[in-house]
């Protein structure tokens, strides 16, 4: 095996949360990857399957209970409605510069090179099929199946 002299050569990105902010923190990471010449695959886990489930991709909230970012009291965050209206509002502000829906974000990732995996286990766990899946999902795989992707020197595993 060739030394890179220690270049990132690919990012395997784990997606295991569905929340608005982790989703997107994922598809700007994989996609700053690509940008940079870099190969990214990402494995979407538990609830990190809502990013591509094609009835929830277009549904995804921001976490306001439990979520220190939000400088909210918990309980304030819980009450009926908070979710809501922080999800509406963190969407206009990713509206204003420009940034694409969960689907088109999906799109470019998959336009990109970047691949996407689904976790046989949480698809399982979850009772979720193939065709549950956005169209541009390259595999229902296993975690050894994608520790195996990660073979290999620069390969760099970072879980949001």
């Amino acid at each position: 095996m060739e030394n890179n002299n220690g270049k990132i050569r690919k990012m395997m990105i784990i997606l295991s949360k569905g929340t608005l902010e982790n989703v997107y923190a994922a598809f700007v990471l994989a996609n700053g990857a690509r940008m940079e010449g870099i190969e990214a695959e990402m494995f979407f886990t538990f609830f990190g399957l809502e990013a591509i489930h094609k009835k929830k991709l277009e549904h995804l909230h921001v976490a306001t209970v439990g979520n220190p970012a939000m400088h909210m009291p918990t309980m304030l965050g819980g009450l009926p409605g908070m979710e809501s209206l922080a999800s509406i509002m963190m969407k206009k502000e990713m509206e204003k510069i420009d940034m694409p829906d969960v689907h088109e974000f999906l799109d470019i990732l998959s336009a990109s090179g970047v691949k996407l995996w689904a976790c046989k286990l949480a698809m399982d766990m979850f009772h979720y099929k193939k065709e549950d899946l956005y169209e541009g999902v390259d595999a229902i795989i296993t975690v050894g199946d994608f520790y195996k992707q990660s073979e290999g020197e620069g390969v760099h595993m970072l879980m949001v």
